[in-house]
């Protein structure tokens, strides 16, 4: 199949990429011309087409579209800056879909479309019982929510063969840094965590699929990857030898991140095959000796690192008991 993938140097993205070479597809990856792209480009060069634009131009996505039997599009923009700078976001997120989707449509063959949404249209749902099925009501909480609602709508009406999958919290060692979203996860919340290796398949598979059409999946690493943030946290900061942070350091409030049933898309896509003990490999590896290094210099960092969290008092960062944390970023739906 000849496809289109937006947003493909992305972390689930650059997986979906490889997922599709793998299974011999002829791909085309429609990406801003950045710095970074570029880097990334040039390991994929050989192998995929590239066509350099925006998705916020209707020529450059007209371009990208002609031709192609199916679109993955993956390209959105995620919080924080979705909250911090809403109008930016609502033209690319919602304005680009409208013109990726005006595009196919304008096409004499019409490609189909896999779109990538997320398991945050629920909302805030720790008072319910789990897990989240994908028949059940949304609830967006905030912008980038919002932005995928109305995504999905222009998707369900565009006359197109559609498929709608809505993600859980990847977990992708590239995007590994110390980040302040960490905080903004209470211990307490159900988390269920997907490889972002499994997410690329996932939609890789969807896009080439006879039976997906028409239907919203929802995508998870399933019952081994269905825990508590708690849970989440305490495995890698252990792993690399920090330990567990703090309670105070975290938000009581409710994140829209919860446990999934994903029975019907693993039937489909076959695409659950790593846990978070593969994630916690992957961050050692990653991490190399910095892991030891981290180690020697652990009270500064700990200091440092709860200094960021905005839930902490300052004659917390005192204590001598403070821990410190690197994690692998979680992203509520790509």
């Amino acid at each position: 199949m000849k496809i289109l993938v937006t947003g493909a140097f992305g972390s689930v993205g650059i997986h979906t990429l490889e997922e599709l070479i793998k299974e011999g597809h002829e791909v085309r990856v429609l990406e801003l011309k950045t710095g970074a792209n570029k880097k990334i480009y040039e390991r994929f060069k050989s192998d995929i087409e590239i066509f350099w634009g925006n998705i916020t131009n209707k020529d450059d996505v007209a371009k990208a579209v002609s031709g192609q039997d199916a679109v993955i599009h993956l390209a959105f923009i995620i919080p924080p800056a979705s909250e911090e700078k809403p109008n930016w976001a609502w033209e690319i997120n919602v304005g680009g879909t409208h013109n990726l989707l005006n595009a196919m449509r304008s096409l004499e063959k019409k490609p189909k479309i896999v779109f990538a949404s997320s398991v945050s249209v629920y909302g805030k749902t720790q008072k319910l019982s789990p897990p989240r099925v994908a028949s059940e009501q949304v609830k967006p909480t905030d912008n980038y929510s919002h932005h995928k609602i109305a995504c999905e709508q222009l998707v369900k009406i565009s006359g197109l063969d559609w498929t709608i999958l809505r993600v859980g919290a990847v977990l992708s060692v590239s995007l590994c840094k110390i980040d302040p979203m960490l905080f903004q996860v209470p211990l307490d919340n159900r988390i269920e965590l997907i490889h972002s290796y499994d997410a690329g398949i996932a939609f890789a598979r969807a896009a080439s699929s006879n039976e997906v059409w028409g239907k919203t999946l929802l995508i998870g690493g399933g019952s081994n990857c269905q825990m508590y943030q708690r849970d989440f946290i305490k495995e890698v900061l252990e792993a690399i030898g920090i330990g567990m942070l703090p309670e105070e350091a975290f938000t009581s409030n409710p994140f829209y991140i919860d446990w999934m049933d994903t029975g019907e898309s693993q039937k489909l896509l076959r695409y659950q095959e790593h846990t978070l003990d593969d994630f916690i490999k992957d961050i050692k590896v990653s991490l190399g000796i910095k892991r030891h290094l981290a180690k020697i210099v652990r009270p500064i960092v700990r200091y440092w690192l709860l200094g960021k969290s905005p839930y902490v008092r300052q004659k917390t960062l005192r204590k001598d008991n403070i821990g410190m944390g690197v994690k692998g970023k979680i992203l509520p739906g790509t």
